[in-house]
């Protein structure tokens, strides 16, 4: 009899890789001694395959700012789940080119939509405050709907009596989370249904529907 393997809860799926030959890759949620832990997972046995899933992996530690744990597996650093976050870390990862760089993404872009320069500040204890330059439109609209993104991306919290402040509930820093997740914020409501989509199409394929 084949041997089971406990992958855990899949919470996130690729239904097909395009930088790896259409394959399925899942992401999946455990629970250890220290908390959750997230562990990136196929059924395809092509040739080549650990090092893409490996690859997946180290482009998550350095977009999310997570950190290694045993087996190959990945969890933050202040030990929460932040399991809307992980799941755009994850396919942020899956999307990138493997002969390009893996790079953090800073904590500024421009809005297209009003022109302006956004930037994201930490102010300590899990807080950032988005703030906006330039000569664009709609400064404080857009501050507010960045602000709302972020929130709605990676289950951030607001903070009492602003429009432009949000809050990380475990209270620690996230640059690299919130530098990856700033890009997205300005158009959320795609996000949120490109997700949807995702979730909805596929499932992790077994070995013998896969190619290898």
């Amino acid at each position: 009899m084949g041997q089971t393997i406990d992958i855990g809860r899949r919470i996130e799926l690729v239904p097909l890789d395009a930088h790896f030959g259409d394959i399925s890759i899942g992401l999946y949620r455990q629970q250890d001694d220290s908390g959750p832990v997230y562990r990136v997972f196929t059924y395809s046995r092509r040739e080549g395959v650990e090092d893409r899933i490996a690859f997946v992996v180290q482009a998550m530690e350095v977009l999310g700012g997570m950190e290694p744990a045993e087996g190959g597996r990945l969890r933050f650093h202040c030990g929460y789940a932040h399991q809307l976050a992980i799941k755009r870390v994850f396919l942020e990862a899956c999307k990138l080119d493997p002969a390009g760089p893996v790079e953090p993404r800073p904590l500024q872009i421009l809005d297209k939509k009003s022109g302006l320069q956004i930037q994201v500040l930490s102010e300590g204890d899990g807080v950032y405050r988005v703030t906006a330059h330039g000569e664009g439109k709609d400064r404080e609209r857009r501050i507010s709907f960045i602000a709302g993104g972020l929130m709605k991306l990676a289950e951030m919290d607001e903070v009492s009596g602003t429009l432009d402040q949000v809050a990380f509930p475990c209270g620690q820093e996230h640059d690299a989370l919130v530098g990856l997740l700033l890009v997205r914020a300005p158009n959320v409501r795609a996000v949120l249904r490109e997700q949807e989509a995702v979730a909805s199409r596929g499932v992790l394929a077994a070995p013998s529907q896969q190619d290898g």
